[in-house]
């Protein structure tokens, strides 16, 4: 029996990498910036040197640390946690920032799953309906949370495993 895959992987029905806003990356590049300052008076060499690296260094962090969030063959994919979308029950889309922030401030359950970057200032609350799973439900940042809602219903209705048509 081969171990070698049965076709393609499924293509995600929505997917959106949370990359930080034109702040970020200039907050990345500015890090860069202070740092070639603070060494100019030792050697403008070094300083221009370490400050390019710094800023690089700032910007790929960034990158890499923006978590994905996609809804895939039938699952939530948010970061490095997945849920099947058939356990998924009540889907809200968190579309003003005031209700997101009041989402994960004082009606934040200590127990919920939370994918969260400060520069996408809206979301989803998913709620759980898996009995042997302690997690109420999960608060996931999103630019586009009607579009994200839209794509769990589609993957929930198209069954386990399904990939649901865009």
């Amino acid at each position: 029996m081969s171990d070698a895959p049965a076709g393609p992987p499924p293509r995600p029905s929505y997917r959106e990498r949370l990359l930080p806003g034109a702040l970020g990356w200039l907050g990345a590049v500015g890090a860069g910036a202070v740092a070639g300052i603070a060494l100019w008076p030792l050697s403008p060499t070094a300083g221009v040197v370490v400050g390019v690296l710094v800023a690089v260094a700032a910007v790929v962090a960034l990158a890499a640390t923006s978590p994905v969030v996609q809804v895939v063959g039938g699952e939530l994919h948010a970061g490095r946690a997945h849920v099947p979308a058939r356990l998924l029950g009540e889907l809200t889309a968190l579309d003003d920032p005031e209700e997101m922030r009041a989402e994960l401030g004082p009606r934040l359950d200590a127990r919920a799953y939370v994918c969260l970057r400060a520069w996408a200032r809206t979301g989803i609350k998913a709620v759980l309906e898996d009995p042997a799973d302690p997690t109420p439900y999960w608060v996931v940042s999103t630019r586009r949370p009607a579009e994200l809602v839209a794509a769990v219903e589609r993957a929930r209705h198209a069954g386990p495993g399904a990939v649901a048509a865009d």
